[in-house]
């Protein structure tokens, strides 16, 4: 009769403890960021994007942006909400905007520089066309950060870990923190100067903690920003801070960069021929003897000067049609990219 009455005891305190919870949950937190999917959601490609409602967006691009991996001590404290690196979350909120053109500099970057290896060392199938030259230069270089505070350990999670055991608590805490604050930081890669700056905050989130409680061990096994209570809350943050640095950059026009509509430029990724790239005030040798410095970026153009094999050039311009503007001693004109190298 006793151990009848102790069972009876311990399932209506279980009860009790889940109806207060849910009803707790659910009555204080506002919005409910448990429900539905991620702020961020949806897809880009060069024809467009879909599902990226509050988001600002842009009729062209205002340069091109390369968004950098979170210092070591944010991914550990991300990772402690079950949650990834932020990155790719936040290149697809670029791309939808169409206000910036996401460059890669990420861990497929180390394949692109493996892909370019191959092709000079002649690997690669003949009219591949990779090479030097191609990659377009990133203007900006964003970088995002997320600053968790203490854990809350108090409400719900702690009335739910002394009365159904530690390993209730430890889940019920893993779902709340007290505060988070996220950031991006938008630099110049040019000069390092620092253009933009953005930051965001959720204050003592109590999330959702009753369908833990119901649902049993399934609440903290899955991971990530669409599918967990906190990584709804971070995507948010993340997509705010992004919208008020597109603002920063496009109420000053001096910010903003020349490059082309997304559809431009992965067009000119497949047409651009690879060679050697040469900037300005770069030292070049005609590779052999006799090589010919025209008036003009044509074959036809009228004869300047017969170059010796190893005669020092300084670029002077930029490319036309395969060839290249420099001066030499005996004058300046252009020299065909193909027959000449760096010093």
């Amino acid at each position: 009769m006793f151990r009848r009455t102790v069972c009876l005891v311990l399932s209506v305190c279980v009860c009790l403890i889940t109806t207060i919870s849910v009803t707790y949950a659910q009555g204080i937190t506002q919005p409910k960021q448990g429900q539905g999917g991620s702020v961020v959601k949806g897809s880009a490609g060069s024809g467009g994007s879909a599902g990226d409602n509050g988001l600002e967006h842009c009729d062209k691009p205002m340069g091109a942006l390369a968004v950098v991996e979170p210092q070591t001590q944010v991914l550990h404290a991300l990772l402690q909400y079950k949650l990834q690196s932020p990155v790719g979350l936040i290149r697809m909120m670029v791309q939808q905007s169409n206000c910036f053109i996401v460059v890669e500099r990420g861990a497929g970057m180390q394949n692109m520089m493996q892909e370019r290896q191959l092709a000079a060392a002649g690997e690669s199938r003949q009219g591949s066309n990779l090479g030097g030259g191609q990659m377009v230069a990133a203007d900006f270089i964003l970088t995002p950060s997320v600053v968790f505070s203490e854990n809350n350990a108090g409400g719900v999670g702690t009335a739910a870990g002394t009365l159904m055991g530690s390993k209730f608590a430890a889940l019920a805490g893993g779902l709340k923190f007290k505060e988070a604050q996220t950031s991006m930081l938008v630099a110049d890669s040019r000069s390092g100067v620092q253009v933009a700056a953005a930051e965001g905050s959720t204050k003592k989130a109590d999330l959702r903690l009753g369908g833990l409680f119901v649902g049993g061990s399934g609440g903290a096994g899955a991971g990530g920003y669409g599918n967990t209570n906190e990584g709804k809350i971070i995507a948010a943050a993340f997509m705010d801070n992004y919208n008020n640095v597109v603002k920063a950059v496009r109420n000053d026009p001096s910010l903003q960069r020349s490059v082309g509509t997304l559809k431009e430029e992965a067009a000119a990724g497949g047409k651009t021929k690879a060679g050697a790239a040469f900037n300005e005030g770069d030292v070049v040798v005609p590779k052999i003897a006799n090589i010919k410095m025209l008036a003009g970026a044509a074959d036809s153009a009228k004869t300047i000067a017969t170059l010796a094999r190893g005669e020092e050039l300084v670029v002077t311009g930029g490319e036309k049609d395969g060839f290249i503007q420099v001066q030499g001693a005996n004058g300046a004109g252009w020299v065909k990219i193909v027959l000449v190298q760096k010093r």
